[in-house]
Formats: structure tokens, sequence, C-alpha cells
């Protein structure tokens, strides 16, 4: 229900008055029961309410009998979570995610909103009346946008593929910041790395995914991205829709789960986030190692009194990202978790290789360097793809 409430409030409903209502069976025809319906109405009239939000899944025409029985705009779970991203969207790939997840739950719901218009059949009977026609035409219209939003949707995706590939070449380690919605993800992004990424106390604020640039303790230079908020029950349109967005953590040689440790729902929070990970690996988006790259970040020390009065899992960071408490600890397991998958190497380089010995310093970990007069000695740390870049530019070389 505080759920519910908060992304209500998120996009500045005011909340006059809430109810629990316990379901014996869903009704196919208004999802409540009779007494339900007429209780309901009579608060909806004292209270003057111009919008419900029902937090479940409505069908077309369970929403229509709603509205109808109940005389104001009714709107379900998916409905409302539309409407936040709708209004919080700010680049061109969230717009098109937004608008394509809109038009697909919009498609299905045509016929409620034309009941104004008479349905009569037509001269022959295989002719629809007004209502249907203009029912039919929109419905094309819709599939039609709906194909080209997809492809233009396809083409951000490929363009975001050109600057993974790009960053590959660079390369830097990619850290991705992902958890609930509200867990402090901006917040954490820009104590880190000291943008300016906006961050509120509410649910959804962020949408498009941000990079930025972080320095960590060894000198290892990584990006950071921040991403969309994971929620129970995401709306299935938006889970296809938002499939760049996750993209990013796909992509992520670390993962880090930030959770809010104040939260009194913080244990299910974490199981909803897991699972949306899980079912990414078994489709294939995400690696099966997942779990071997993760660290979970308990956040929001700083409510429960500092570091020492959050009780965490056995390997969990805990960090405030309004008071820094932590984050030294974190850019720390960051550093550890890179250098874990990296794969220590010996090289002997000719004394006048200046640019070779450059490239191993910039993108790797140099940890021993004997200088001969014949050869230089170099023992260093380099991700597996560092390392095959690399010998590879030595094969290259003219004997």
């Amino acid at each position: 229900m505080a759920e519910a409430v908060g992304l209500a409030a998120s996009i500045g409903l005011v909340v006059v008055h809430t109810a629990i209502l316990p379901l014996r069976q869903r009704r196919p025809s208004t999802l409540l029961g009779e007494g339900q319906m007429e209780a309901q109405h009579a608060l909806i009239d004292e209270h003057h309410v111009s919008v419900v939000v029902v937090d479940a899944t409505l069908s077309p025409v369970q929403q229509r009998n709603l509205e109808r029985a109940w005389g104001c705009k009714v709107i379900d779970r998916t409905g409302l979570i539309l409407d936040i991203f709708g209004e919080r969207a700010a680049t061109r790939e969230g717009t098109l995610q937004v608008e394509l997840a809109h038009l697909e739950y919009q498609r299905s719901r045509l016929v409620r909103s034309w009941t104004h218009l008479e349905r009569q059949r037509g001269g022959f009977g295989f002719l629809g009346g007004p209502g249907e026609t203009q029912i039919e035409a929109d419905r094309r219209l819709i599939g039609e946008r709906i194909v080209k939003l997809k492809r233009e949707l396809e083409q951000v995706r490929r363009t975001r593929g050109l600057h993974r590939s790009a960053r590959k070449r660079v390369p830097f380690p990619v850290v991705a910041l992902v958890g609930y919605t509200n867990a402090g993800k901006s917040t954490l992004f820009n104590a880190l790395t000291g943008a300016e990424v906006a961050a509120r106390d509410q649910l959804f604020a962020t949408l498009d995914p941000t990079m930025r640039g972080l320095r960590l303790p060894s000198g290892r230079r990584v990006i950071l991205s921040d991403t969309v908020g994971f929620i129970s029950e995401l709306p299935t349109e938006l889970v296809a829709a938002f499939r760049a967005t996750l993209e990013e953590v796909a992509e992520a040689d670390v993962i880090l789960h930030v959770r809010d440790a104040a939260h009194p729902d913080t244990v299910a929070q974490r199981v909803d986030v897991l699972a949306v990970l899980d079912n990414m690996a078994r489709e294939g988006t995400l690696d099966e190692d997942w779990p071997q790259r993760t660290i979970e970040v308990l956040n929001k020390a700083d409510l429960l009194g500092g570091a020492a009065g959050v009780s965490g899992r056995e390997g969990a960071v805990v960090v405030s990202a309004i008071t820094g408490e932590g984050l030294d600890d974190l850019r720390d397991a960051i550093d550890a978790r890179i250098a874990a998958g990296m794969e220590l190497a010996d090289y002997e380089l000719p004394p006048d290789d200046g640019a070779r010995l450059a490239w191993l310093y910039q993108h790797g970990e140099v940890i021993g360097r004997d200088d001969g007069e014949a050869a230089i000695h170099v023992t260093v740390r380099l991700l597996p793809a560092d390392r095959a870049r690399f010998e590879r530019m030595a094969s290259d070389q003219p004997a």
C-alpha cells in the first residue's frame, strides 16, 4: 500500500483515501464484489475523487465498468507507472521506450475510448458503424506507429552498441548500479563521481541511463552507469520496452546492487531485483555468472544511526551516500572485484618500446618491473580482453 501511495504521489496526485480490499474471487467484469463497489462509490462521492488508482492489473472491460459505476477516471498499476515514465523520460531513447510501452498498453483499450460512438451494423451486415470504423482506424494508426518506434529503438540500440564497442576499445571496466526504485542509486552515483544527476526522494526519479568516469584507489579508471530502478510486478509492456536500458547491466564487469537498508520491505525488494536479474539470465540477456560479479550495497545507513546500526549480509558493503560513510570501503570493494577478474602476465619489452609499456600502465596494473640493459621485464594484471589485445599487438609488431 505504501508503495502504491508513493507511486501516485510521485506524479502529483493528492491521495485522500486508501483501502485494502480482500477478494474472495476476481470478478471478470469489475474485479471487485458488489458490496465493495458500493462502499467505495460512497467514499468516492464523499471525498469528491476524480481519479481512482487500483493497484492491480485491470482488463479493459474491468476498467470501463469501474469508470461507469464510479463516475470517475480509473487507472490500474500499469497505467500509473506508464504515466510516471511519460513524465520523467528525458532522452531520445527514454521517450521512445515510454511511447512504445504506452501504445502497446493503449491498443488493447481502444474499445473504451470510443464508447460514445454508436456501434451500428452497416448496410450489408459486415461493415461496422461509425464507432467501429474509428476504432479500426485508430488501431491501424497505432500499429503503424509501433512499427516505426520499434525501428527507431533498434537504431538507438545499434548506436549504444557502437558506444559500447568504443568503450571496449578504450577500454575501461563498466560498473552498473542496479536496485529497487528509490534505493538511492542516483545519490550514490553523484557521491562517487561528483556528477549532478537528478536525485529525488521519489519513485522512478531516474529513467535514462547515465554514465560517468570514476577513479579507483588503485588508480584504475572505470565507467559508472546509473540505471532505471526495478519495481515489483513491473508491467510486461515496460519489461520489453526497457530492454535497451538493462543492456548496460548485461555488459557490466561489476554490478552494484544498491539496497535501501532503512526500508521496512528491504528484504522483499532484494528478492524482486534478484528475480528480474535471474529472468535476464534465463533469457540469455545476462551471463549466468552475474552473482559472482555482484556487490551488495546497503545504502541509507545514516537513517539507522550509521554503519554500526545496519545488519547486513556477509560480504555486503554498508554506506551512506548522503554522509559519505563507507564510500572508501565501496571503492576498495569495486577495485578488488575487478582485480579478481584480472590475469597475471609477464612480458619482456625492448628498452625503446615506450608505446607498449605505456599501454600496459594505462590498461593494466603493473605490480613489478625490472629494467635490464637488453629488456624491460614487466609483471602486470590485465583483464582477459586486454591481455588478448596486448598479445595481438605484440604479434603484429615487425620482427
